[in-house]
């Protein structure tokens, strides 16, 4: 199996030293490049053609909300794990909305910075679990701004609303598969046939989605 191939983009030299100790020390990843800018972000990811970009939030040149849009413009995207010390409500909604693929703190043990590399190389999304609280508490704290059942939801199965239920609720796939007595791969397809009815791109999406619609707000009363 080949490596999952990682460009780090930080501008602090320690921080991409300890980031890249931990891509490294799993066998199924590893360290591409190094970027210390934006700009050099940018150039290496077209240079090297990453799988997944490990991108910090506050960096000269460009920051990491302008860098993940401008990777979304190109031809080919890389998947983009957005890694930051600032765990602050703007910057998790600006990188969700422009195209990041996960949301995690620097604190984060190494073996969640690494699955967040391997989820989001998948397809998948990842945010640490004090990120999907504050993201489901954003929208749990006020009236949801619009009612109305989104596009697509009618075509949702039972039991597809009942797995976006629990994804609403932050619960990871293994915990969904617990809840429902099926396997994490039945959870997978009905999380990919979700997102392809909804128009969604990946599970943060449909967090977003699902509470500002509040789709499931009784379950909060």
């Amino acid at each position: 199996m080949n490596a999952i191939r990682v460009l780090i983009a930080d501008d602090e030299p320690l921080v991409r030293g300890g980031l890249s100790l931990v891509i490294d020390a799993a066998d199924d990843l590893t360290v591409v490049g190094e970027a210390a800018s934006g700009p050099e972000t940018l150039a290496q990811a077209a240079h090297l053609n990453p799988d997944v970009v490990l991108l910090d939030i506050r960096m000269p040149g460009s920051d990491g909300i302008a860098v993940t849009r401008a990777l979304h413009s190109r031809p080919r995207t890389p998947r983009i794990v957005i890694v930051t010390t600032f765990g602050l409500d703007s910057y998790l909604h600006q990188a969700l909305a422009a195209g990041a693929d996960g949301f995690v703190l620097k604190d984060s043990p190494a073996e969640l910075i690494q699955q967040a590399v391997r989820s989001a190389a998948s397809g998948d999304a990842v945010l640490s679990p004090a990120m999907t609280r504050r993201l489901i508490s954003r929208y749990t704290a006020n009236p949801p701004p619009d009612p109305t059942p989104p596009p697509g939801y009618g075509q949702l199965t039972g039991r597809e609303r009942e797995v976006l239920r629990l994804l609403a609720q932050g619960q990871s796939n293994a915990e969904i598969a617990s809840r429902l007595f099926i396997s994490e791969a039945t959870v997978k397809t009905h999380i990919t046939r979700i997102l392809m009815k909804l128009g969604l791109r990946d599970r943060a999406q449909a967090i977003v989605l699902a509470n500002r619609h509040g789709l499931f707000a009784d379950d909060r009363r």
